[in-house]
């Protein structure tokens, strides 16, 4: 891994994008923090954790942001900036020139866990899982439904198998850590998933199977 971060060393922006989990994301951001000059901006696309705690591991607090894009990042239009209480107004404003050279509609939060798409988004996908996990409904109908009845692009059980059952769960566990709401809480369903490696379309099976 650090050879390949290495080559990173003359770049002006970097932008994270590893597995959801605090400690990958951690030792990442301390290497970084070492190969890349003091000026450059390090930037990560996690989907929940607080920023704050990313920069906390460098020597450069003030030049870390969250740069959060949805998927598929070339088709999404949205970018979440996400400014810790040690971001500097140079970097929010570096962050959000580059959001939108890249044609994003730019949004600016806070540092609190889920930002605003996933902190409205995780206990609607946790609603879903429970209904199909109490047989109350077909995953096809859950989706069916929402997707008719809602306008949504896809509904929510397609659309946990396309972000990854694990991301939806590391994701689900950060704002439950954060703020100890139920609805935040992983159905016990989706860490049956994921030990099972059912993990959405990138394993070939999730609430669907895409194996054909």
């Amino acid at each position: 891994m650090f050879i390949e971060l290495a080559a990173l060393a003359d770049a002006d922006l970097v932008i994270e994008a590893v597995v959801e989990l605090a400690d990958e994301k951690w030792r990442v951001f301390a290497r970084l923090d070492e190969i890349t000059r003091p000026d450059v901006v390090l930037a990560s696309n996690t989907s929940s954790l607080p920023i704050v705690d990313l920069a906390a591991v460098t020597k450069r607090p003030d030049r870390v942001i969250g740069m959060h894009f949805f998927n598929p990042p070339p088709v999404m239009a949205l970018l979440e900036l996400v400014r810790s209480i040690e971001t500097s107004d140079e970097t929010l404003a570096f962050a959000r020139a580059m959001g939108e050279r890249l044609g994003k509609r730019v949004v600016v939060v806070k540092d609190r866990a889920g930002f605003i798409v996933n902190m409205l988004l995780v206990p609607y996908l946790n609603g879903a899982i429970r209904m199909y996990e109490e047989g109350f409904a077909t995953a096809e109908d859950i989706d069916t439904a929402i997707s008719l009845g809602l306008n949504h692009p896809m509904g929510p059980l397609t659309l946990l198998d396309y972000i990854g059952i694990d991301t939806a769960m590391h994701v689900a566990d950060v704002l439950y850590e954060e703020f100890k709401e139920p609805a935040y809480a992983p159905p016990p369903l989706l860490r049956r998933m994921v030990a099972a490696g059912r993990l959405g379309r990138k394993s070939g099976r999730g609430f669907y199977d895409y194996s054909t």
